[in-house]
């Protein structure tokens, strides 16, 4: 029996031992497959940019109110529509944000070699606040404007001078209970600004009426982000478009200019709630809608539609 039970027990240890080869086998291939998985990825395009975007440093703004110009490189052009482009600035280091708040923008700077003096001209970015390495500027060339003029010439690697943040508006999280943006143009990106600060923010609650003034459908400026945010947000946000030329048999654009009735029929009540209604597009807009400003720092009087339907001061802002 003993022997039996021996012989058993030797039996039983074969198979045991060739376990424990095959498992230490099966761990050092596994072991080497996750190296040379590693190291593949680590040496891929998508495995560099996770391996780069990990290993960047806090954010750095670049612009701090220094009331330093700095200069920056021009990396990419993107046609939007026949008058207007995308413009992409690289900031100095790659993990330096813009420095701007909620509402504010940067001024540029450009001197030709006939020129006086130099052209300065406020833009804001479309690009997120938290964006890091570069900033988009959305630019339309006007026919008798030099910055605009000037940067539609520009080509890549060519650097403009910016300088700021110059503070407009600043947003906290439901600061008002319902907004309306009334914008022309390129008078779009400050009211894209707010919108974008209000809706990334899931604790801000603000209501958004926008309405928005063209030339033609081809004008419009970031309407598809515009459309998302109505397909996600219905309750909060609704735009209403004007154009010039509305598409033949389209219902969902107005055609002409803004007028005191369409503004009467979509903003808020005045006086009723805490309320603001913001205002930016060109000098014959702002005439017509709310009068212009007296300098970048002086509102001016109140006069136009916003006046006549019974708006204050107080619940208007001029971009």
């Amino acid at each position: 029996m003993l022997q039996s039970f021996r012989s058993y027990s030797s039996q039983r240890q074969g198979p045991t031992k060739s376990l424990a080869r095959n498992f230490l086998y099966a761990s050092a291939v596994g072991v080497g497959a996750g190296l040379v998985w590693h190291f593949a990825f680590k040496d891929s395009e998508v495995g560099k940019k996770v391996t780069e975007k990990a290993e960047l440093p806090p954010a750095t703004p670049a612009f701090t109110g220094d009331n330093q110009w700095i200069g920056l490189k021009l990396v990419d052009i993107e046609m939007l529509t026949p008058t207007t482009k995308r413009f992409r600035f690289a900031l100095p280091e790659e993990h330096y944000v813009s420095g701007l708040k909620t509402a504010s923008c940067l001024l540029t700077k450009f001197k030709g070699p006939n020129d006086a003096k130099p052209t300065i001209r406020p833009y804001t970015p479309v690009s997120d606040e938290d964006t890091r390495g570069y900033i988009d500027l959305l630019v339309k060339k006007y026919e008798f404007g030099p910055m605009s003029t000037h940067i539609h010439s520009m080509n890549t690697d060519q650097k403009l001078e910016f300088k700021g943040p110059i503070p407009k508006y600043e947003w906290t999280p439901n600061k008002h209970e319902h907004i309306a943006l009334i914008a022309g143009g390129t008078g779009i990106t400050p009211m894209y600004q707010l919108v974008r600060a209000i809706f990334k923010n899931p604790d801000d609650k603000t209501k958004v009426t926008l309405v928005y003034g063209n030339r033609n459908e081809d004008e419009i400026l970031l309407k598809k982000e515009f459309q998302d945010l109505e397909n996600t947000y219905p309750q909060r946000f609704k735009a209403f478009y004007v154009l010039d030329k509305k598409p033949e048999g389209s219902n969902w654009a107005n055609e002409g200019f803004i007028t005191k009735e369409l503004l009467k029929g979509v903003l808020p009540e005045p006086g009723m709630g805490n309320n603001k209604i913001f205002v930016c597009g060109p000098p014959g807009m702002y005439k017509a809608i709310s009068g212009g400003k007296k300098s970048p720092k002086d509102q001016g009087e109140l006069t136009g539609y916003l006046k006549e339907l019974g708006y204050s001061v107080e619940e208007v802002y001029k971009f």
